[in-house]
Order: structure tokens, then sequence, then C-alpha cells
């Protein structure tokens, strides 16, 4: 090798050591920054789904990890974004992030309330795409800015749960089966009028089974309800033998303490692909700047993920989280066992479907829900 050659060699060693210093060097000193203002707020506000779990779990593990008080407000995405909405628009800046379902913070994007969750990325794996599954992919994903990261993609929407007392999963095989006579009085519904977990399975069925499949269902004397306690108490006291949307957080104490509550099987019509409880916004401007960058990137970080899907039982897109484990809960992480493009064909979530479908079936719900 020429003495040229070997001098231009090292010059590009040199350069790229140095680029790959001051990369280094970059994120470590915002890193380091964002760890010092949050030991200086000291708390972060974030609206969590309804999982009491999750809020007993997750307060402490800040607390000893960062010195952060976590104010976790467990409340249904509807009332959520509502209440976030509400303080927005009188100037009030309480919470500093949401962590819901698929449709829960869209009125937040489109309404100009929230930042980009890319900006508060700092981490080298939650910024990289090659750690998850699929890459970066955005609730709102018609838009350039991206305001919504969905992080969990299950290959099945939970929502579909009954009573072992009172119903056989052999009774349960198709969404006909529910306009059987049996069940009139015993299905409850939550309510799909509004955002959340209960337009998943509405739409779905509006989409796959059609405006006449849907209004012979409202036939069956639905219990109808936006409180999701009352239902999911309903059925695990047999006063409902079957609930439509309603997911295994709702579930889960009661299953825990041996009441006769199961996941139907899948049907025959499929379920849609689901974001679950696993999408991430964050406020316009949060009161708690620096606490919100080191939770993004801690919760969304190999470490976090792996607590999540613990705790809620939802299928992280992260690809360095194992979470095979959770057939066994009945539940499948679509990187499990499914393609992108297999992903991308039966999932019913995301800003494109929200738009034409979710929408016009929330609109035919206000129709014939009364």
């Amino acid at each position: 090798m020429s003495k040229l050659r070997r001098l231009t060699l090292a010059t590009l060693l040199l350069v790229f050591f140095t680029i790959g210093r001051v990369g280094a060097a970059e994120w470590q000193s915002e890193w380091e920054s964002a760890l010092k203002g949050a030991k200086k707020e000291g708390k972060v506000v974030i609206a969590i789904p309804p999982s009491a779990e999750l809020r007993k779990e997750l307060e402490p593990l800040l607390k000893q990890k960062f010195g952060i008080e976590a104010e976790l407000v467990v409340s249904r995405g509807a009332d959520s974004a509502n209440r976030i909405a509400s303080e927005f628009k009188a100037g009030v800046r309480y919470f500093d992030m949401i962590i819901q379902g698929t449709t829960t913070a869209m009125s937040l994007q489109d309404g100009g309330m929230l930042d980009a969750v890319s900006s508060y990325m700092i981490l080298p794996e939650v910024k990289d795409p090659k750690y998850w599954w699929g890459g970066h992919i955005w609730n709102d994903n018609l838009k350039t800015n991206r305001f919504l990261y969905s992080f969990v993609a299950n290959a099945g929407t939970e929502g579909l749960f009954y009573n072992a007392e009172l119903a056989k999963p052999e009774e349960l095989r198709s969404f006909d089966d529910l306009l059987n006579p049996k069940w009139k009085g015993k299905i409850g519904l939550n309510d799909p009028r509004i955002g959340g977990s209960g337009i998943s399975l509405w739409s779905f069925m509006w989409e796959t089974k059609g405006e006449e499949y849907l209004q012979k269902l409202v036939q069956q004397d639905l219990f109808l309800s936006r409180n999701l306690r009352q239902i999911a108490d309903a059925l695990a006291k047999g006063k409902l033998a079957i609930t439509i949307g309603l997911g295994r957080a709702e579930y889960e104490p009661f299953m825990s303490a041996g009441l006769p509550v199961k996941e139907v099987p899948r049907p025959k019509e499929g379920l849609p692909a689901s974001s679950g409880y696993g999408v991430l916004g964050i406020v316009k401007d949060p009161p708690h700047p620096n606490t919100t960058k080191v939770f993004v990137n801690w919760f969304l970080s190999k470490e976090g993920q792996e607590f999540y899907a613990k705790v809620m039982k939802q299928g992280t897109r992260r690809l360095d989280v194992d979470t095979k484990w959770m057939r066994a809960e009945g539940v499948d992480a679509a990187k499990d066992v499914m393609t992108i493009a297999e992903y991308n064909r039966v999932r019913n979530h995301l800003e494109d479907k929200v738009i034409n479908v979710r929408r016009p079936a929330a609109k035919f719900a206000e129709k014939v829900l009364q």
C-alpha cells in the first residue's frame, strides 16, 4: 500500500471516528440534560388506560429509577382526551402525555394540541427504526408531521368476552351467533359513538358484516354503556353473557379473582389487527418537558416495553422484546405471527382507517343507537 493510500485511509478512519464521537456526544449530552432537568421538575402527569395494575406497578418504578413522582390518571380514552382538550383551550397545561388506544388522541392531534413524539426521542435504541418491527409506525400516518406513536401491534384485537357459566365457546363461532335470540338482553356494548375500544369491533363489523347486520344486533336489546367498569362487572356477575368492546385490562381483576370470564375464540370472520392500548401522545408544551423526555425514552426502550408488555399483555413492536410467551395468555403479537403486509391488510387502526372506516361506522352508530 502506498504512503498516500495509507494516509487517505487513516484520514477517513479519523473522520468516521470523529463523527461517531460527535454523534454520541450529542445524544448523551441531551440525555444528561434531560435527566438533570427531570430532577428539578420532579413530576410527570400521564393519562393512562383503565388499568389499576399499570398504575400500581409504574408509579413506584419511576420513583425508584429516576426519582420522578408519577401522577397516573386512570380513565377511558375519550374522557382523558376530552379533559385534556378542555384544559388546553382554557390555557391550562396539567397533563404531559396520554397513553391510550387508536382513536382517542386523534381529536387532540387534529386540534393542534400535541407535540411530535419524535422530537422527544433521544436514545439511539429508541430513535433507530431498526429496533422496531415495521420501523416507526405513526398513528397519524396520512400526514408529514407525525405526532402519535404506535408502539403496540396485536395480531387480533381484544374485545369479545363471555361468562363461562352462561355461554360456551362453541356457541360463539361467528358474529352471526350474536344474533341468536338466546342472547337478547344479555350482550353488553362499549358505546361506539365515542372514541375508545368500543368503536374498534363495531367498525370492523360495519366493514365486514354491513349495516343490516348491525341493525339486527341492536335489536338484541344491547346493554349500552360508556362505563367500562359497569359492563365488566355485569359480565363477571352473570348479568350479561357476552360483551363487545372491552379489553383484557378491564377484565384482568375479575380473571385473577377466578371469576368465570373468558375471551371469545377468534370468530370465523376474523378480528382486526390492533394497536391495543399502544398509542403515545405528548401534549403540546407539556408542563414537565424534561420528565416527559425521560419517560418517553425509558418507556420506548427495551426495558420500558418489556415492562408494559408484562403488565398490560400488549404485543410491543420492539424486536428485542420477547412476546411469544403472550400466546399462553391468549394474545399474539403481530410480529410473531404475521408479516407487515398481512398486518396492513387486516388492521383497522391508524389514521387512514379512522377516516375511512371508524368515523363512518361511528356515525352509523349515532343513527341506530338511541
